[in-house]
């Protein structure tokens, strides 16, 4: 007999085959990292369906299998290699294999020219990634398939990393989202990541084998790579089993099976590498207990009180409420997860709370999170507020004189630096949530655990794993091995904890020192509450730090004291919901599509009693208005319609040229359509605001880390191709238009050569009756252009002449140099227009290409819809004396680009009606070097610096977060209730 085992990141599978290769038996199951266990279970199963059978051939395969292998002594086959040769035995016609497993993922593609690409140590995209989102909308994993084949809409969420997509869903969930469309969009997402993070433009065609547990279990995931792949892929018999089954085939050597167990147990077991404990005794606990004991929110009961304040706090995963009397009682709170739901939760909890204490009046009630704009509109909550600033109030109640606080929820992580009395800068997380509350309890989960057993059993820890400060995808991993390596469950969970606080102190914080931090610091959030994260934190910065009794119910406790302070300035009847009411209440969700313009938002409409309708997922508001925007004070979108009423050459005599519609055409289109024209063609651009163009170049993309607007273009590409055109034009540019503001005018390394990567990865353009004119091109001299302009042409049109390029390009310089002055007479219009009106002026500052509303995804009128002027870098940097600037900054100012950003800082510092928001790219190297340039000017000088980074994810609830944040710090107006 041959045997074959595949020990996998989350499960174990097992063939026999006898010499025929028929399979005898088999077994699948997930082994919860008790790997030898699981194997002694199944040698004994082996054994008694097969007493006579005391040596066979045995090979083991798999991601856990090479520690196992190695220690007895027995074959190891690589997975790859192993999957191939049973591939290629059983289906002799395949060209590609896609399997996914429970962290693992790999597409092979077969035949002459055989290549393998395999995720590295992150598991988005995996059967791992689907348990989590499975456990986030509160389903079991099989449930997912059932809900997504009900689903009528689907949603962009990412799926590179389940943090990511957490910080999609749950908003999603919080606005009432269906979760049969979540389901979908889930697996849409896993198909995406596979295509672009695996294939990495390599095209997936012909015959395709889906093989792993959840290709094998879920049709609904089957449909979404065939959908995304526009094929019709096949899953075979014994999916499950291809990696077993191919080490079965590759076994060499008869293995005694009766001395398995004995070498099982007597595996070596590995040392890991370790920190110092959290407390060396009992007794330096007891003294950490009493000196947190002392800061904390008196307590009282609603019986007490005969009258009452209300604060929610519908957060990413919890759901927190808080009674405050009106001296500052905590007269009854409630916290617990919202399960997906939170409307049912505070319906529960209003409902009974009524019930129990008829005699306590709520004279207001105010909310904040991410469920802040469902649960006022489903509950005619009086007043809503930011969560930075209802975390500021409650810290501020407990301790006057706070100058920092750290708050660490379920998804969120909040910095507040605090300067005389107000916020003075404002730290988030980005998109990942790791370091946050939902890292530990995913841990805690997967481990057998409650979050409160978790942190407990941390406290005991001799020696807690040393795991750095890495995302949750990444850390699975390393957890695993530590538990192979003997590693126990209390030295994990506080090796977690102390992980948390690196990531909050070296990836969002980031302090010069610890005296950069503050002198009164408040700690707050629920995962505070873990004394491990707390223990840590102090031990990492050496400070003794303030935890409040209420840590977790600090955001509804601020909630409840806003709505206390707004009640004092205007006292009136609370429009919250009385009992009656609530008997009455009616919840109903439905998805939609909006399609008043190009945008196509998905929407969830909720209804409530009386027809009252709550609509979220919209750019605009154009839903609820069903009128246009009004842009007036919008320089992006002004800027946009300038682009799009340059002119068309009606009567071209050389044909139809294509510009792809991105990165810097969205600079230089004026320039390049003068030039085009003039010569003779008629210029098309790929759609500026049609969001199917990424899906349409996604199989092309060889790198998944390269920024999103790079991305894009190659859609751009395959759009114009899809048109027939046959004339592209899309030249290389190291540098752009000297502006005499910087020491060198580069385009960044993206900018400058991207049509390089296009013309490697997009097949069709190497086609000999396409003409992609993709040459290097400069606008620094204009003799130079002409002759490089000529010699480009001459391939395809030997009949331009020299004097035409010449007469071309002095006319292109000529439409430049006017689009500048109409973006710049626009903007100082805007300003202007703005100041007579009193209202906050925004620069959105950014590059060229992030006006385009696919790439900022309506940022602009977020910003313009919460009452503020925008304009953009470009519009106010020249009036900054550039040779000064550079004398003051402290990197080299060589890029075109960047020296826009910089003079933009410069100037809105100078400006104090005026405020930065910094839009970066995931992915772009260069902007970690102009982030923390621009905040340092800024903040210099007093003022806050913030940024809001953005990928192909569409979802506004952080950017949001941020923008309410700056302007209620800023003071400028009430944002909350605006």
């Amino acid at each position: 007999m041959q045997i074959g085992l595949d020990i996998g990141s989350t499960t174990i599978k097992i063939a026999v085959l006898d010499d025929a290769g028929n399979l005898l038996f088999h077994k699948y199951e997930r082994h919860y990292s008790q790997i030898a266990e699981k194997i002694l279970a199944l040698h004994k199963e082996l054994m008694t369906k097969f007493p006579t059978l005391h040596s066979a051939r045995l090979a083991i395969s798999g991601s856990g299998g090479i520690g196992v292998a190695d220690s007895c002594g027995l074959q190891f086959v690589q997975e790859v290699f192993a999957e191939k040769i049973c591939a290629e035995k059983l289906n002799p016609r395949t060209d590609a294999v896609i399997e996914l497993g429970g962290e693992d993922a790999k597409i092979l593609f077969l035949g002459r020219h055989f290549d393998a690409r395999m995720n590295d140590s992150c598991a988005g995209g995996t059967g791992a990634f689907i348990d989590q989102m499975a456990s986030l909308l509160n389903v079991e994993t099989p449930q997912m398939n059932e809900l997504a084949q009900q689903a009528h809409n689907t949603y962009t969420i990412a799926s590179r990393c389940g943090v990511f997509a957490k910080s999609d869903i749950q908003p999603l969930l919080n606005q009432g989202a269906e979760k049969s469309d979540l389901a979908a969009s889930i697996f849409h997402a896993v198909a995406s990541q596979a295509i672009t993070g695996l294939a990495k433009g390599r095209p997936i065609s012909g015959n395709v084998l889906y093989l792993g547990g959840p290709l094998t279990f879920m049709s609904c995931l089957r449909d979404a790579f065939d959908s995304v792949l526009n094929i019709k892929g096949v899953c075979p018999e014994n999916s499950l089993l291809y990696v077993a089954m191919g080490a079965a085939f590759c076994a060499e050597h008869d293995v005694d099976l009766t001395t398995l167990p004995e070498k099982l147990q007597t595996a070596a077991q590995h040392s890991f590498e370790h920190l110092p404990p959290l407390f060396k005794n009992e007794g330096e606990y007891t003294v950490f207990k009493m000196r947190h004991s002392k800061e904390s929110v008196a307590i009282g009961t609603p019986a007490e009180a005969g009258e009452a304040f209300i604060g929610i706090d519908s957060g990413s995963t919890t759901i927190k409420i808080a009674v405050m009397s009106p001296d500052g009682k905590l007269l009854d709170s409630f916290y617990q997860s919202n399960k997906g739901n939170p409307v049912v939760a505070v319906r529960n909890y209003l409902t009974d709370f009524y019930t129990k204490y008829p005699n306590c009046r709520l004279l207001a009630g105010a909310v904040t999170g991410y469920g802040e704009e469902l649960i006022r509109h489903g509950f005619g909550v009086d007043y809503g507020i930011v969560e930075t600033m209802a975390h500021f109030y409650a810290a501020q109640y407990l301790e006057p004189e706070v100058d920092f606080i750290l708050d660490i929820g379920g998804q969120d992580m909040k910095c507040l630096k605090i300067h005389n009395g107000a916020i003075d800068n404002i730290f988030l997380n980005e998109a990942c949530s790791s370091g946050c509350g939902s890292f530990l309890q995913t841990f805690a989960e997967i481990l057998g655990y409650t979050a409160e057993q978790f942190a407990q059993i941390g406290l005991k820890a001799d020696m807690p794993v040393d795991l750095g400060s890495r995302c949750t995808v990444f850390m699975n991993s390393s957890v695993k091995q530590a538990q192979k390596d003997g590693a126990s469950v209390a030295n994990i969970s506080a090796g977690l904890s102390i992980s948390i606080v690196k990531n909050a102190l070296y990836k969002v914080i980031r302090p010069a020192s610890k005296e950069a931090i503050g002198k009164h610091i408040v700690v707050q959030g629920g995962t505070f509450l873990n004394d491990c994260v707390l223990r840590a934190f102090e031990q990492e910065m050496d400070l003794n730090v303030i935890r409040p009794n209420i840590a977790g119910l600090m955001g509804a406790y601020g909630a409840a004291l806003y709505a206390q302070r707004r009640y004092k300035d205007a006292p009136h009847q609370t429009t919250l919901l009385n009992l009656q009411q609530l008997g009455e209440f009616v919840h109903t969700v439905k998805g939609m599509t909006c399609g008043l313009c190009n945008n196509h938002c998905h929407l969830t409409v909720n209804t409530f009693a009386g027809g009252k309708r709550f609509i979220s997922g919209n750019r605009c508001e154009r839903p609820i208005t069903h009128m246009a925007p009004k842009d007036e004070l919008n320089l992006y979108r002004q800027k946009l319609q300038l682009l799009k009423e340059l002119p068309v050459n009606e009567t071209p005599k050389r044909g139809i040229m294509g510009i792809p519609m991105g990165l810097n055409m969205y600079e230089l289109l004026p320039f390049w359509n003068a030039l085009l024209s003039s010569l003779g063609f008629k210029v098309v651009h790929s759609p500026i605001e049609d969001k199917t163009i990424y899906r349409l170049g996604q199989g092309t993309i060889p790198s998944d880390t390269v920024c999103y607007p790079a991305k894009l273009m190659h859609g751009h590409i395959k759009w114009l191709l899809q048109q027939g055109i046959t004339n592209i034009f899309y030249p290389c540019m190291t540098y752009n238009i000297d502006e005499q503001g910087t020491e060198n005018c580069y385009n960044c390394p993206v900018v400058a050569y991207y049509p390089e990567v296009l013309h490697a990865n997009i097949r069709d353009l190497n086609k000999p009756e396409i003409h992609f004119f993709y040459d290097y091109l400069g606008l620094l001299h204009k003799k130079k252009l002409v002759k490089k302009l000529q010699e480009m042409f001459s391939k395809a049109y030997p009949d331009i002449t020299k004097e035409e390029i010449r007469k071309a390009v002095d006319g292109a310089f000529t439409a430049f140099y006017d689009y500048e002055a109409q973006v710049k007479a626009k903007g100082q219009e805007i300003i202007t227009k703005a100041r007579e009106e009193h209202k906050p002026i925004v620069v959105l500052a950014g590059r060229p290409y992030h006006i385009d509303p696919k790439v900022n995804h309506s940022i602009d009128r977020l910003i313009t819809n919460m009452g503020a002027a925008l304009v953009s870098e470009d519009a106010v940097s020249s009036h900054i004396k550039t040779k000064e600037l550079n004398r003051d900054l402290q990197v080299l100012n060589q890029w075109t680009y960047h020296g826009r950003l910089y003079a933009a800082a410069e100037y809105v510092a100078q400006n104090p009606d005026m405020h930065l928001i910094q839009l970066v790219s995931f992915g772009c190297g260069c902007d970690a070097i102009t982030a923390d340039e621009c905040r340092r000017l800024l903040e210099e000088r007093g003022r806050i610096y913030t940024q809001i980074k953005i990928d192909d994810i569409d979802n506004l609830g952080a950017a949001k977060i941020r923008i309410r944040s700056l302007f209620s710090a800023a003071q400028l107006f009430d944002i909350d209730n605006n």
